[in-house]
């Protein structure tokens, strides 16, 4: 990746957690908006095929929400930024580390009001599975919120 490339993923990754942030609060706060069991819920592109990641840990996670394959037939979008940097020879030589860093931001938007409804961020330093790890914790959180409510 190059470095433009990396900047702007950073700056994308700092802009959703900064939105994120000021958005959900605290991590445990509950969402501004009930998110009924059930719900529609598209997940949009994310660089790098995270979607699909996401998608599979929703299922995993057994998030009670149904995926479809349309904006269209949605009541809820995901959307989000991830970055996965691989561990560099530094870092495998010096801490025995081989283990990928990952970030990712992810926002719930109720697709009738345009409001976030719910958003969460993971940073994993050193993740055992690389991105379905974050996808995974990501998931669980929707999974928690949707169900503590």
């Amino acid at each position: 990746m190059s470095n433009k490339r990396h900047v702007a993923s950073i700056l994308v990754l700092l802009a959703v957690a900064v939105v994120s942030t000021a958005l959900a609060g605290d991590k445990n706060a509950p969402p501004t908006q009930k998110i009924p069991k059930g719900s529609k819920v598209f997940v949009a592109p994310i660089e790098g095929g995270y979607d699909m990641y996401l998608k599979d840990a929703i299922a995993k996670k057994k998030v009670p929400v149904a995926i479809v394959d349309s904006r269209d037939q949605a009541d809820y979008e995901i959307t989000g930024a991830s970055e996965s940097q691989k561990a560099s020879t530094a870092k495998k030589i010096i801490l025995g580390n081989w283990h990928s860093r990952e970030e990712a931001s992810i926002t719930l938007s109720n697709l009738k009001t345009s409001e976030v409804v719910w958003a969460y961020s993971v940073h994993e330093e050193a993740s055992t599975h690389g991105k379905r790890s974050s996808a995974e914790a990501c998931a669980k959180h929707l999974k928690d919120a949707i169900e503590n409510q």
